[in-house]
């Protein structure tokens, strides 16, 4: 019998739309053999049922929150697993999953506590600082907070990236490289959140790479080196293709098998599950660890699907074994 899959994607966060696309990749790549794929919107309170195979997220009934479930065409559909697609709040830090767990439904993700502690960029380098892992220095601030930019600068050097200490898709990122820069960068991240991290920057060649979990073995997939065209990985570069993506990347086999026992070693320090991608920085021979997506970008131009396929994986091969995990 076809497992029902709910398949969910939107989120409240500025990620919405890039959530929406992995979503829609996600869905056309499902094996229909295997899976009843039920694609749900979530924005808010308000969970949809959309219509499937439709380009656009468009709904056509609502989800019942008692139990996880739709009522349409007469019938009433329990879902089995939930594959969840939305990045950043509410299907990235915790609270989608904690619902989830809460109703006893599976789903393709890490934990509640581990999607939060993760979440948090902050939290995240707090919970490896005693375990030898390089990363940029960093300040912390939580809004309201009062902060000195000679202090901050004295103590971090220039340039630095202020980012939110909760936010993906490069939203609220800023490079700075004037002092005079500082105050204005740190009140653009604020927009995407309560708290934000100021970083030191370390020069470098950044990575990527992808790991999941298949019958329980920890797996990773090919290193990607990111060469963005502008300042850094920002949105245009992430999504509209400013910048080449080498994958696998020309560094040594002992450098990639840094990365990647790197990689593992995360992947298990946090409990993770599911399909994960951290990033760094090649700082020379050192590698920095930069942070952890445990809902990264599944759009057709995204990361992940390039690793996949230069692992000799079709997406619905793989999208089958995320799945297939959990179930």
């Amino acid at each position: 019998m076809k497992k029902k899959v709910a398949l969910i994607y939107g989120g409240d966060s500025s990620e919405v739309e890039i959530s929406i696309m992995s979503g829609k990749h996600v869905a056309a790549n499902l094996d229909r053999s295997k899976f009843e794929v039920y694609e749900i919107l979530l924005r808010g309170a308000d969970w949809s049922l959309c219509a499937p195979d439709s380009e656009k997220a468009v709904p056509v009934a609502q989800v019942d929150k008692t139990d996880f479930s739709v009522t349409f065409d007469g019938r009433k559909v329990k879902f089995d697993v939930a594959f969840i697609m939305i990045h950043g709040t509410p299907g990235e830090n915790g609270l989608l999953q904690g619902y989830l767990e809460m109703m006893g439904i599976p789903f393709t993700t890490c934990s509640s506590y581990v999607s939060t502690l993760t979440f948090d960029k902050y939290a995240c380098k707090a919970f490896l600082r005693d375990t030898g892992i390089k990363m940029a220095r960093e300040a912390y601030l939580r809004k309201g907070d009062y902060y000195d930019v000679n202090d901050i600068v004295a103590r971090l050097g220039l340039p630095l990236f202020v980012k939110p200490s909760d936010g993906g898709s490069s939203f609220g990122i800023t490079k700075v490289k004037k002092r005079e820069d500082l105050s204005v960068a740190i009140k653009e991240a604020f927009k995407e959140g309560e708290t934000v991290l100021v970083e030191e920057f370390i020069p470098g060649r950044e990575m990527t790479e992808g790991v999941f979990s298949s019958k329980g073995e920890i797996v990773t997939l090919p290193v990607t080196e990111i060469i963005s065209h502008n300042e850094f990985f920002d949105y245009e570069a992430k999504y509209l293709g400013k910048s080449d993506e080498v994958c696998p990347a020309d560094i040594s086999g002992q450098v990639a098998m840094e990365i990647e026992e790197l990689t593992h070693r995360i992947y298990h320090h946090f409990g993770c599950k599911g399909l994960v991608r951290m990033d760094y920085i090649l700082n020379g021979e050192d590698v920095y660890f930069l942070e952890i997506n445990t809902v990264p970008g599944m759009t057709k131009m995204s990361l992940v699907p390039q690793q996949v396929r230069v692992a000799g994986m079709d997406m619905q091969q793989f999208f089958t074994t995320l799945l297939e995990e959990v179930l």
